[in-house]
């Protein structure tokens, strides 16, 4: 991930703080005469050094549950989030000596490399994702209306192949607009040339719809189909385009723009679950770290 402006200053004090904990930290392992351990002065400042960089990478999640806290700018939580929490992972290894004794150290130490793990991949994915999402889904809309946006698309195609095949088999008609409400291009020119589509014509046109395209907008998430991608979409409607007259063209076409946001929608949902999906693994195991990680401090203070 390339450093950006803001990262910067993070980054330098996190990095002089990595220098100086390793300034202290390998003098110590040499001439210590038993090596390195967590239960000597040192190893005990490391350890509560990594546990509370920890515990602040943690406290993220409570920012984020009280966002009406007046407890800093959410830029900069994440920020101290992502250097810090990767700064807890030497000073823990310090504070062990690079040692796994005992079944709760080895568990712990093997949590928090799968959780720095997560968090790295996961700022990845949270830095290139967005970029890929502009320019997949140019049509992005806010992702909580995406079953509301996909039920008007459904609607407005109902409402066009009525508008030329009238009521759909095993479907009410749909209302055409209100003649208070100005006619979309479509339905007028639909309007002046139905008399030109012939009634096989509009048998068929209903059936392809009926046995097709509305298929695939009530599911496109779908992987097959004569929809799933634009090329396969193109042939289907260029066929449509050569059995209906030329003036209907105008709501082949609207049908297509349809399919094609419906294919945009998929692939944001795809994008986000991707942008978000990693949360799943690193926030359970950032809390099982946090409180194995508690025990394991009180046990061995303790006893």
């Amino acid at each position: 991930m390339r450093i950006d402006r803001t990262h910067r200053p993070w980054f330098t004090w996190t990095a002089v703080l990595f220098a100086a904990a390793t300034l202290v930290y390998f003098p110590y392992a040499v001439t210590s005469r038993k090596g390195p351990s967590g239960g000597s002065a040192l190893g005990l400042a490391f350890g509560i050094a990594g546990y509370a960089l920890m515990l602040f990478a943690g406290l993220l999640g409570a920012r984020k549950k009280v966002p009406v806290w007046r407890l800093g700018r959410a830029q900069t939580w994440m920020r101290g989030h992502l250097w810090l929490g990767l700064l807890s992972f030497p000073m823990i290894l310090y504070h062990g000596g690079f040692a796994w004794k005992g079944q709760l150290t080895a568990v712990l130490m093997i949590l928090l490399f799968l959780v720095i793990l997560s968090g790295i991949i996961g700022a990845a994915i949270q830095h290139y994702v967005p970029s890929l999402l502009t320019a997949s889904v140019p049509l992005e809309t806010i992702y909580e209306e995406i079953p509301h946006v996909r039920q008007q698309l459904r609607d407005e195609a109902d409402q066009l192949v009525s508008s030329i095949c009238g009521p759909l088999t095993g479907r009410a008609a749909t209302p055409l607009a209100d003649e208070s409400e100005p006619a979309s291009r479509s339905e007028s020119l639909v309007a002046t040339v139905l008399t030109e589509v012939e009634p096989e014509d509009r048998a068929r046109f209903r059936m392809i719809y009926i046995d097709s395209i509305r298929p695939f907008l009530e599911n496109p998430e779908k992987p097959d189909g004569d929809f799933a991608t634009p090329m396969k979409s193109t042939a289907v409607f260029d066929s449509l385009r050569r059995m209906l007259p030329k003036p209907v063209h105008a709501v082949l076409e609207d049908l297509e723009s349809i399919c094609e946001e419906e294919r945009q929608l998929s692939r944001q949902r795809k994008i986000y679950h991707l942008l978000h999906g990693w949360l799943l693994v690193h926030v359970p195991m950032s809390i099982a770290l946090l409180v194995l990680g508690g025990i394991h401090a009180i046990v061995a203070l303790r006893y």
